[in-house]
């Protein structure tokens, strides 16, 4: 907690001891609150829990190669409140039948999730950053960032794996759901595909006009906005407001 007020990253020693410990006591509470003998448990703060679980795996394993550890600045907090959640707060409670289909189907949408989280994260520290440098501030101690151009670069790397990962989860949706615009799923399948088309705008916008900056910062969150609805906003009205 030192290191975040301070944004500040641990030392490489703590950061590779201690993360690996929390990840796997992480990835054993998701599975319980997810996999029921019944079935699967898709349950808002569960599956919240999930996504972290899954963000911070690959957030983790990046980071041997790419410069992330700064996300966790974030992520840990952010975590922290999403295990406490689900373990506070039970929505109602649907099981589902385990088929491959739909197995698939919620396993490519976890990871489009998660691979989109981080880079929204990752444009929250784009944006702090580009602020800093407009206002002539000096940055975090101990160069917590790497430089814009590498951070703008990662970004949108992260946003092409996001975007391959949704449209195949859109697609296996389309094939193994039952009816992806029945009533209890219209909104979801709507805002999903809003999203994909913010995103598409987003990476098009890059190729074609060059952009960066503040206006690739813009349309990632907008893009994001319309995930979170898509899955977290009806979930949280079916569980919640009107049962």
């Amino acid at each position: 907690m030192y290191s975040v007020r301070r944004l500040k990253m641990p030392s490489n020693g703590f950061f590779f001891i201690l993360t690996p410990i929390a990840l796997v006591l992480h990835i054993v509470g998701s599975y319980k609150l997810i996999i029921t003998p019944d079935g699967l448990t898709l349950q808002l703060f569960g599956v919240l829990s999930l996504v972290f679980c899954c963000v911070n795996s690959i957030v983790f394993i990046s980071a041997f190669r790419r410069p992330v550890q700064n996300l966790f600045l974030l992520l840990f907090p952010l975590t922290t409140i999403a295990i406490a959640s689900a373990l506070l707060f039970k929505g109602q409670k649907t099981v589902l039948p385990v088929t491959l289909g739909l197995a698939s189907h919620v396993l490519l949408s976890v990871l489009a999730y998660s691979v989109l989280t981080i880079a929204t994260l990752q444009a929250l520290f784009l944006a702090f950053q580009n602020y800093r440098l407009k206002h002539k501030r000096t940055l975090p101690p101990l160069q917590l960032m790497p430089p814009l151009q590498t951070m703008e670069s990662l970004l949108f790397e992260i946003l092409w794996a996001g975007q391959l990962l949704l449209s195949a989860s859109i697609i296996s949706g389309i094939i193994f759901l039952d009816d992806i615009f029945a009533q209890h799923a219209v909104h979801k399948t709507v805002f999903t595909i809003s999203a994909w088309f913010i995103y598409s705008l987003l990476l098009w916008g890059r190729y074609k006009l060059g952009w960066r900056g503040y206006t690739a910062i813009r349309w990632t969150l907008g893009g994001f906005a319309m995930l979170m609805l898509a899955y977290f906003g009806s979930k949280l009205v079916l569980e919640f407001i009107l049962n």
